[in-house]
């Protein structure tokens, strides 16, 4: 069947909390069975290890519910980001990771919980200052799902290898053996339409973060969700567009994978040209993976 989300209503933030919710369990897993070896993996994010990537998470869950109800801290953490825009939730992540593993685990769980039910309690119209534009609490659900499922990938492929991720992980790498004890799971593919979402709303961002004009038209993307159904967005039969593996299409905007290793097609000079500048993060150009 087809799925368009791009006209999602309030009604549907309990499903976004709860994907959140499941993602966040499934990764922590993972976690708590490599043991304290598994710690300090490398991850294929440079210079950060499976700590570093778990602060990360819980330090950007932090800033949320600061947003939601600490006003003045998270006034600033704004300030932070003005003086060091580049850096500042970078030193947070590793201010947080030099924490014991037991307590930042605890810490990590606990902040997802209650950031959970912070969301789950306010209206769906209230809108919620951020370090961009303000976002309404299945926007910022959806935004979690997408950072946790991209720094999930890290934390899998980085307790799957023992050497060096960013190598083995490297351009002509196939998906299929990515991530594994989180990809194919349930709460990955439950979150691949919420990434995919966030991946399409950004697609001006993108251009205009790297000094180019966003096209005027929309894209058509269409892409084939792992249990058969069709995820769409944007006006049917555009000019332009993508389609290909919705999977794909996720880790390509997280920049978890290089547009080469997909099966992503585009159909337009534009489409094309977005598939290599894609991100669904905030801030400045990602290095991407190749």
């Amino acid at each position: 069947m087809n799925h368009d989300v791009t006209h999602a209503t309030g009604s549907d933030l309990a499903q976004a909390l709860s994907v959140l919710d499941t993602l966040g369990e499934v990764i922590e897993s993972l976690v708590l069975e490599a043991g304290e070896g598994g710690w300090s993996a490398a991850t294929p994010a440079e210079g950060w290890d499976v700590a570093t990537q778990v602060a990360h998470l819980h330090w950007t869950d932090l800033a949320s519910l600061a947003a939601i109800s600490d006003w003045p801290a998270f006034d600033a953490l704004v300030a932070k980001a003005m003086d060091d825009p580049e850096g500042f939730a970078d030193a947070g992540a590793l201010e947080l990771a030099e924490r014991p593993r037991e307590e930042l685990l605890e810490a990590w769980r606990a902040g997802r919980a209650e950031l959970s039910e912070a969301l789950g309690a306010l209206d769906p119209g209230e809108q919620i200052a951020w370090f961009g534009p303000p976002m309404r609490p299945k926007t910022m659900a959806t935004a979690r799902i997408m950072e946790t499922f991209a720094h999930g990938y890290d934390i899998a492929d980085g307790l799957a290898d023992g050497s060096v991720p960013s190598a083995a992980y490297a351009p002509g790498t196939s998906l299929a053996g990515r991530a594994p004890g989180l990809l194919g799971t349930a709460a990955e593919e439950a979150a691949l339409p919420f990434v995919a979402r966030i991946g399409h709303k950004t697609r001006d961002f993108a251009y205009s973060v790297h000094g180019e004009q966003p096209p005027a038209e929309e894209f058509e993307l269409s892409f084939a969700a792992p249990g058969g159904e069709t995820v769409t967005f944007g006006p049917a039969g555009a000019a332009q567009g993508v389609s290909g593996p919705l999977r794909d299409f996720c880790l390509l905007v997280t920049q978890r994978v290089a547009p080469r290793d997909t099966d992503l097609e585009a159909r337009g000079a534009d489409a094309e040209r977005w598939l290599h500048i894609a991100q669904s993060f905030a801030g400045l150009p990602g290095k991407g993976r190749g």
